[in-house]
């Protein structure tokens, strides 16, 4: 039989078998198999198109492919049949109700404080910082003598601490993750870049404070370090978070491990520097304190401060979070409220 009959009497069989399939319980898949598959009726005749004369294959070819559409045309409608009819024969047995709102399950999301300390974290690591975890509870040398807070020193009531009962050396909750500084500069000689991101513990709670909050702390110490050196960095780094139109100011202010020191405002990012309730009306939104660090500084941890210099900043994550992401009151970020946390993603 010449190949031209053979698609001819294939174009019959197709209609006859797709009739029969309609009336029958074969599944489109068998179908499919008979038909298009590695040894089915559209393959083999694909075959035989080698014996085909040179001027009868274009009109050969034609009617295989037109038959070939036939054929795929009723196995997708046939395969869409057979997929509702099963999600409807799933919704009897199981009793589902496609009318009821669709429940997701739990969706993993990272808490706005994490994704905030993580985006930090590689900012200054691409400026070279290494990360220098310090320890939450601490002596009174680390967090208070060794920065340069004396025994009696006034300044300690600039900063309601939180004290371990019944230890016979006096230890608290750190007030500042300044401590890593002492730590780090114990540990290593200059030069030293370093980021100490943690949790520490005043007893404070308001919009914009909370008894238990996150800083993350910054130590360069170098010959030659100037006060042009820390206003760049910080300059650099919060531009990156809120963007290159962002305003900041350094207001001075007094802290005894670092001379001259100065507060770090930005502009309140919920008004715009126009003030609201966040801000307290004055537009702009403390996120940290900075300065040159202290000659006693140095001298607590046998740095020659004649030959070095170095900047220390700390900052506050929680309000950057808060600044970041636009929300109005910080505690909203320790209330452990799921819905909050899952307008987040997951990694970012």
């Amino acid at each position: 039989m010449e190949v031209v009959e053979k698609i001819s009497h294939l174009m019959h069989r197709f209609h006859s078998e797709a009739a029969e399939f309609l009336s029958q319980s074969e599944t489109a898949e068998s179908f499919r198999i008979r038909w298009l598959g590695k040894k089915g009726a559209i393959t083999e005749i694909f075959e035989e198109m080698k014996t085909v004369a040179k001027e009868l294959r274009p009109e050969a070819g034609k009617q295989i492919h037109a038959l070939r559409q036939k054929v795929e045309s009723f196995l997708e409608a046939q395969q869409k049949k057979e997929s509702e009819q099963w999600i409807e024969a799933t919704i009897a047995a199981r009793h589902i109700d496609p009318t009821l709102p669709v429940q997701f399950g739990s969706q993993g999301a990272l808490h706005p404080v994490t994704l905030m300390r993580h985006r930090l974290m590689e900012i200054f690591q691409r400026y070279g910082f290494s990360i220098y975890e310090g320890p939450e509870i601490e002596s009174d040398f680390y967090n208070f003598s060794a920065l340069n807070f004396q025994a009696e020193h006034p300044a300690r009531d600039m900063q309601d601490t939180f004290f371990l009962a019944d230890q016979s050396t006096p230890l608290v909750l750190r007030t500042h993750t300044s401590n890593a500084q002492i730590h780090a500069m114990l540990q290593e000689k200059p030069p030293i870049r370093l980021i100490s991101p943690g949790k520490v513990f005043r007893v404070d709670s308001d919009a914009s404070h909370t008894p238990a909050f996150h800083q993350l702390e910054c130590l360069v110490v170098d010959r030659r370090i100037s006060m042009a050196h820390l206003k760049g960095m910080i300059d650099a780094f919060v531009q990156e978070i809120f963007g290159s139109d962002i305003r900041t100011r350094f207001r001075p202010s007094y802290f005894p491990f670092v001379e001259p020191g100065a507060e770090i405002d930005v502009a309140c990012t919920l008004c715009r520097g126009k003030g609201c309730q966040t801000c307290s009306q004055t537009g702009w939104l403390e996120i940290g304190g900075c300065g040159m660090v202290h000659p006693n500084v140095f001298e607590a941890v046998n740095y020659d401060s004649e030959e070095y210099t170095g900047f220390a900043f700390g900052f506050g994550i929680d309000r950057m979070a808060m600044l970041a992401y636009g929300l109005p009151d910080l505690r909203q970020l320790f209330e452990g409220d799921v819905s909050l946390h899952r307008q987040f993603p997951l990694y970012q």
